[in-house]
């Protein structure tokens, strides 16, 4: 079956025709990795939208918050179609559509996490640099705030409680700003995970289809062997064949040649009884003519009428 008719066969599977399948399992569980590989498409095109939009004017807390639902749900779903991939991979008895099911799978899944992984890693990125920075702007605001405490007291009493009223709105943003720093190393610390775990799933996927390419290689180099085996098994049917023909014609030849001398020899020897036999029948009458005259008389007479 030609490439060009496997994507008909799997143009019409899209088409929701009616088709014929041998193995309703397999479709089923193909169509669901597949739906589920098409959602992942669009999660990676939000997820590079989205992170586009982190350390800049529009990074917000939504944005942040889009960004750790998009990666969440992504990393489940990608959990999910990686073994059911795994699965696909080593159903046993696959048609030729089948097969060219499965490597689709498997190509698709590998391309989509490589993308996935790599957002990934421009979020942490972005994310370590955001708690880097929010942390270094917290930590010169405590300094600033521990200096401008020493200069208070210097002040008088009623200055420094006007000192410490003026600091509790700073004081609740520095602890506000405290618990988003914490939050978002949790962030960082899932977001590692999750590459780690998805580096893991993404290894045995490829080892998997190693794995597949080296028994079809295998079997495509037993096909051609088995080819060549066959070329040369016929190339020596037709030499036996052509031998036993000249084999043949050599012994038609030889014993129509002996058919020949043997026909000659018996045509010779025929014609040799024969004269012997005519010689002895006209050499009888003058053998009885020499013992009596008057018959050697009338033989003559009888001879020359």
């Amino acid at each position: 079956m030609s490439f060009d008719q496997l994507s008909s066969l799997e143009a019409g599977q899209r088409r929701g025709g009616a088709s014929y399948t041998d193995d309703p399992d397999f479709q089923r569980l193909s169509q669901d990795m597949m739906n589920k590989l098409f959602k992942l498409s669009g999660n990676n095109q939000r997820l590079s939208s989205e992170i586009g939009h982190l350390g800049t004017r529009r990074d917000t807390l939504r944005v942040r918050e889009r960004v750790h639902e998009l990666l969440d749900e992504s990393r489940e779903i990608f959990k999910e179609v990686g073994e059911g991939v795994k699965k696909i991979q080593t159903w046993d008895d696959v048609t030729p559509a089948q097969k060219y099911t499965q490597q689709k799978l498997s190509r698709e899944f590998q391309t989509y996490l490589s993308e996935f992984q790599n957002l990934q890693r421009q979020a942490l990125e972005k994310q370590k640099a955001s708690v880097h920075a929010a942390r270094t702007a917290l930590d010169q605001e405590g300094e600033s705030g521990d200096a401008d405490a020493d200069a208070g007291g210097q002040r008088v009493l009623d200055q420094q409680q006007q000192q410490e009223l003026s600091q509790l709105a700073p004081q609740d943003e520095v602890d506000f700003q405290e618990a988003l720093i914490i939050e978002r190393e949790e962030e960082i610390r899932n977001i590692e995970q999750g590459v780690g775990d998805l580096n893991v799933l993404f290894q045995q996927v490829a080892q998997i289809v190693t794995e597949q390419g080296e028994q079809l290689d295998d079997i495509a180099n037993n096909v051609t062997q088995t080819r060549d085996d066959t070329r040369g098994a016929d190339y020596e049917l037709r030499s036996a064949a052509r031998y036993q023909r000249n084999a043949r014609s050599k012994a038609c030849c030889l014993l129509l040649i002996l058919a020949v001398i043997l026909t000659i020899v018996l045509l010779a020897v025929f014609l040799g009884q024969r004269r012997r036999g005519r010689m002895s029948s006209a050499s009888r009458p003058w053998q009885g003519c020499t013992r009596d005259p008057s018959g050697f008389l009338k033989t003559f007479l009888t001879i020359s009428a």
